[in-house]
C-alpha cells in the first residue's frame, strides 16, 4: 500500500510538471510572439509532407548543415524566437516543424507518446532526404530529442538539449509550492480570454526571473498575439504522453552523439536536472546561465544561438 501511494505521488508530480511546461510556455512565450507578428513567416512558407499516419507541417530556413529543432509541449513552430532562428539559419539549414497534433500537423486517433514524437521526427528527416542532422530540443522537445538519440542514433550527429530533464521518477521535481501556486490560477486554454494581460503577467513571473523582468520593463507592455492553431484536445493528448513517459534515466548511457545541455539557473524545472543529464551522457557539455528561467531561449536568443553554434563548430 505504501509503495502504491508513493508511486501515485510520483505520477502526480510528473503530471503537474508536464502541465506546467505546457501552460507556462504557452502563456509567457505569447508575449515574445507578439513582438514578431510582422516578421512571422507567411503561411505559404509552410510545407506539408506525409509521415507515417499523419501530414506533417514544416519550414526550412537557410543553407548548410541541417539543424532540426523540436518544440516544447503545447506549442507550434511559430513559437521559436525569430532572432534565434535568424542567427542559426545564417549558418545552417534550419528545419522547424509542428509536432503531432500541433499547429498544421494532423493527428491520428491513436494515443500520443514520446517515442512516437521521436519516430515522427525521424520520419520527417526521411521524407526530406536528411540522413543525419544536428538535433535541438527545447523543454518537452528536449525529451523527444533524447528518445530520438536513443531510438535512432544514426540520425543524430550532435544533440542540443535546452531547459529539459530525463523525466521519470529520477528527475528533480518542480517545487510543490510552484505547482500549487499555478494550479490555483491555471487558465482554460480553450477560453479565448485565457491570455489576458493579468494572466500573462502572472505566468511571466514564474516563467522568467524577477531580476530579468525588472531589467526589461517593456516586457509587460507587449500585447499577446492570440492566434492559436492547436486544439485544446490535442494539447491535453500531448500532455498525457508526458504523464506516461517513463523517462530516459536508465538509457542515457546509450546516447553517443556529442551532446550540449543548456539550463537556466532560475528555471522552475530545477536546474539540477541538467547535472543528471550531464553526468549520465558521456562526454557531454554543460552550460548553465544565471538570471535565466524556463523561457531562456526567448530571454537570450542571440546568446544561446551563439552557444549552440560554438558547440556545433567545435565538437566532433
Amino acid at each position: 500500500m505504501l509503495k502504491e501511494r508513493s508511486a501515485m505521488r510520483v505520477a502526480l508530480r510528473i503530471e503537474c510538471i508536464f502541465l506546467l511546461l505546457a501552460l507556462l510556455a504557452t502563456a509567457a512565450q505569447c508575449i515574445e510572439k507578439s513582438t514578431e507578428k510582422a516578421n512571422i513567416l507567411a503561411s505559404e512558407d509552410i510545407k506539408i509532407v506525409h509521415v507515417g499516419d499523419i501530414e506533417m507541417a514544416y519550414r526550412v530556413m537557410g543553407q548548410g548543415e541541417p539543424l532540426v529543432m523540436i518544440m516544447g509541449s503545447g506549442l507550434d513552430m511559430d513559437w521559436w524566437p525569430r532572432k534565434f532562428l535568424d542567427n542559426l539559419s545564417s549558418k545552417y539549414q534550419v528545419i522547424v516543424f509542428d509536432n503531432r497534433g500541433m499547429g498544421y500537423t494532423t493527428a491520428s486517433p491513436a494515443n500520443f507518446s514520446m517515442a512516437q514524437f521521436a519516430n515522427d521526427t525521424a520520419g520527417l528527416m526521411d521524407a526530406l532526404g536528411i540522413k543525419q542532422a544536428n538535433i535541438l530540443g527545447y523543454s518537452m522537445g528536449g525529451m523527444v530529442a533524447q528518445e530520438l538519440a536513443i531510438g535512432h542514433p544514426e540520425k543524430v550527429k550532435r544533440l542540443i538539449l535546452i531547459a529539459t530533464s530525463c523525466g521519470g521518477p529520477e528527475a528533480v521535481q518542480t517545487d510543490p509550492e510552484i505547482v500549487e501556486k499555478i494550479a490555483g490560477k491555471t487558465p482554460d486554454l480553450s477560453d479565448p480570454a485565457a491570455h489576458s494581460d493579468f494572466k500573462t503577467k502572472y505566468f511571466a513571473e514564474i516563467m522568467y526571473p524577477q531580476k530579468w523582468l525588472a531589467e526589461n520593463p517593456d516586457f509587460y507592455n507587449r500585447t499577446p498575439w492570440d492566434k492559436e492553431r492547436s486544439s485544446p484536445e490535442n494539447v491535453k493528448r500531448q500532455d498525457q504522453a508526458g504523464y506516461q513517459w517513463p523517462g530516459t534515466y536508465d538509457r542515457l548511457y546509450r546516447i553517443r552523439a556529442p551532446t550540449l545541455i543548456v539550463a537556466g539557473m532560475e528555471d522552475m524545472l530545477p536546474p539540477e536536472n541538467s547535472l543528471i543529464l550531464a553526468n549520465r551522457i558521456y562526454g557531454s557539455w554543460l552550460v548553465r546561465l544565471e538570471n535565466a528561467g524556463h523561457g531562456l531561449v526567448a530571454q537570450y536568443p542571440d546568446r544561446i544561438a551563439r552557444i549552440a553554434t560554438d558547440f556545433i563548430e567545435l565538437s566532433p
